[in-house]
């Protein structure tokens, strides 16, 4: 495998920052400009976004409107006041730092839900992803998969084209600055998938041997580090099935994008994925339903979290590696992976139903657990999600309050577009998913 191009060196490590305490040095408060020097991807460099591109939804790049709890939101910090530069990369001219204001609801839909949506769950309904780029990532990944990695046999081309990963990523990413960023996180998408139905799921995947299959694909995200003698068996055993093309491939267009830290950063929250895997592969393998608890538990992990995670990759810049890591950060991201998943169970109700076996999800578990009807599960999974976006707002809505550094800003506004993009893939998506007729 050939070795990662290296982005170009940076400035010396930041100062630690701490929420609310005091400013990140100039240097490390600006924002990294995805396309600055760094080499495009192994076929193309990156281009900005042409002219005729339109500017993302002003509501889309808005902090959750939620009352910091309290009452008066905490004043900032004399250091954070002076924090200087915020992005400057790619796609910032028309950022805007104004609390997020809700679109016109359509004509005839009750207010706060969009048509095709579950009854009752709590969402923003978004514009529809512009149509050519919507076009354009899609005709680009289908070539990928198709071209570059071999990921689907003929057979399966019509199941590729219901995903509609294009207008997924294009609605999840809506401060994308171009083509080519949106194809990082699109890449990605479509190799998870393809882990998780040809290891896990409907495409031959089985509990039997996962955690071996896991490990060795995950070294295609965290190379193998050994000696000369063995070495190149590694390298060719990242050719060895689809999955692992797929990771090896869309990684190497994603380190070349990203920093160091926003590629560590994947490959960590990648890990929590594979956790999560494993976690619900022990569970079938013995036949056993876990407690509520424990399935919101392994759903922390086994979620979407690896991709609101990267929006600053995607946007074209960087939210630096410690604020990421601090704590009120580390919530808002495992609040909105866990809301989007539940999200995911929800809509997926009946299809999991109509397939062989018993496939976990939230509303099962509670029917199990708790001793309620279908129905009353079902109702209740919906309740578990609303407080946890409520949850994921507040606290959004907290932390934009008591740190205004403008790379925390947008990567907040990047995760709640995420989130809404997200509920608006599941809810459009009539190929892969139907709802219960519980209402």
């Amino acid at each position: 495998m050939p070795a990662p191009e290296l982005p170009p060196p940076r400035s010396s490590p930041p100062e630690a920052a701490h929420v609310g305490t005091y400013a990140r040095p100039a240097t490390s408060a600006r924002a990294f400009d995805i396309g600055a020097g760094t080499g495009g991807p192994p076929s193309a460099p990156f281009s900005p976004a042409p002219p005729s591109v339109p500017a993302p939804a002003p509501h889309l790049l808005g902090v959750p409107a939620v009352d910091v709890p309290g009452g008066e939101a905490p004043a900032p910090s004399v250091g954070l006041a002076r924090i200087l530069r915020g992005p400057s990369g790619l796609g910032t001219a028309g950022l805007r730092l104004t609390p997020r204001n809700e679109p016109p609801e359509p004509p005839g839909t009750p207010a706060g839900t969009a048509e095709g949506a579950v009854p009752g769950l709590y969402h923003h309904p978004v514009p529809v992803p512009d149509p050519v780029r919507v076009e354009e990532v899609g005709r680009r990944i289908k070539a990928w998969a198709l071209e570059e990695v071999h990921l689907y046999p003929e057979d399966w081309e019509e199941e590729f084209d219901g995903f509609s990963v294009g207008r997924y990523m294009v609605g999840c990413h809506p401060d994308a600055p171009s083509i080519d960023h949106l194809m990082l996180a699109t890449r990605l998408m479509v190799a998870e998938n393809a882990v998780d139905d040809c290891y896990c799921e409907d495409h031959g995947g089985s509990p039997v041997g996962l955690g071996e299959r896991l490990l060795l694909a995950h070294t295609a995200l965290d190379p193998l580090h050994t000696t000369q003698e063995y070495q190149p068996r590694w390298e060719e055993s990242l050719h060895a099935d689809a999955p692992r093309r797929a990771y090896r491939s869309a990684m190497e267009y994603f380190v070349r994008a990203a920093s160091p830290s926003q590629a560590d950063r994947l490959r960590h929250d990648m890990a929590r994925l594979h956790m999560g895997y494993l976690a619900e592969a022990a569970w079938a393998q013995l036949d056993h339903v876990p407690e509520v608890w424990e399935y919101l538990a392994m759903r922390q992990f086994n979620n979407f979290r690896p991709c609101p995670t990267i929006t600053d990759t995607v946007g074209g810049y960087e939210l630096p590696a410690d604020l990421h890591a601090q704590a009120a950060v580390q919530r808002v991201i495992a609040l909105a992976g866990n809301a989007t998943t539940i999200v995911n169970d929800l809509y997926s109700y009946t299809k999991e139903l109509a397939a062989p076996g018993r496939h976990l999800n939230l509303p099962v578990v509670i029917a199990e657990r708790e001793g309620l009807s279908e129905r009353e599960a079902y109702l209740k999974s919906v309740e578990i999600h609303n407080d946890l976006m409520r949850d994921f707002e507040t606290e959004a809505s907290a932390l934009a309050a008591a740190c205004p550094a403008p790379s925390v800003q947008r990567f907040l506004r990047g995760v709640a577009a995420w989130v809404d993009g997200n509920h608006d893939w599941h809810r459009s998506n009539t190929y892969r998913y139907s709802l219960p007729d519980f209402w």
